[in-house]
C-alpha cells in the first residue's frame, strides 16, 4: 500500500496542468508513476483563476483494498512530512465521503487521503464536481478541489484495472 501511495504522489507531485490517464506507468503530465507501481492512476491538474492562479492537482488510484486521493495545492506549506492529519471529505452534494479520513502529509504542498475501499465512496466521487477537504483543527488549510468528469476518470480506472496484464 505504501508503494501505491508513493506512486500516486510521485505521479501527481510533478503535474502542472495535466489531463487524465489510466494506465500503469503511463506518462502523466511529463511524469511517471513510481517504478514497479502496477496500479492505474488518473490525474487532473488546473490553475484556478478565482484563487490567485493557484495550482491544484488531484490524482486518484485504487485497488481492491484502498482508494487513494493524492492532492497537491501550491498554497499549502506543510511543515512536517509524514504528519497524520484528520479531515472530513465531502462531495459536491455535501454528503460525507469519509467523516474522519486519514490524511498524510507527503510533501510541503501535497497530501494523500487513503480510504478503505468501499463502493459507496466510489459512488459519491463518481457524481461529484467538487471535493471538499475540511481539516480538523486547521481550517486555514481546508480546500475545495474541482473534479469535473470524475465519473469518466473512474470508468477509465476501472477499465484499466480489469484489463492490465
Amino acid at each position: 500500500m505504501k508503494r501505491m501511495v508513493f506512486g500516486c504522489f510521485a505521479a501527481g507531485s510533478f503535474l502542472g496542468s495535466a489531463g487524465a490517464g489510466a494506465k500503469p506507468g503511463r506518462r502523466l503530465g511529463g511524469s511517471r508513476s513510481a517504478a514497479g507501481d502496477d496500479h492505474c492512476n488518473a490525474a487532473r491538474g488546473y490553475t484556478d483563476k478565482e484563487d490567485d492562479d493557484s495550482e491544484y492537482v488531484i490524482l486518484l488510484s485504487y485497488s481492491k483494498e484502498a482508494i487513494v486521493f493524492a492532492v497537491v495545492y501550491d498554497d499549502w506549506e506543510w511543515e512536517k512530512v509524514g504528519k497524520i492529519l484528520r479531515a472530513v471529505c465531502r462531495a459536491t452534494d455535501d454528503k460525507d465521503i469519509m467523516k474522519k479520513a486519514k490524511v498524510e502529509v507527503v510533501d510541503k504542498v501535497g497530501i494523500s487521503l487513503t480510504f478503505e475501499f468501499k463502493q459507496s465512496i466510489m459512488g459519491h466521487a463518481r457524481k461529484a464536481k467538487l471535493l471538499k477537504i475540511d481539516f480538523e483543527d486547521d481550517e486555514d488549510n481546508s480546500v475545495e478541489i474541482k473534479i469535473p468528469r470524475m465519473g469518466e476518470a473512474l470508468a477509465a480506472l476501472k477499465f484499466c484495472e480489469e484489463n492490465k496484464k
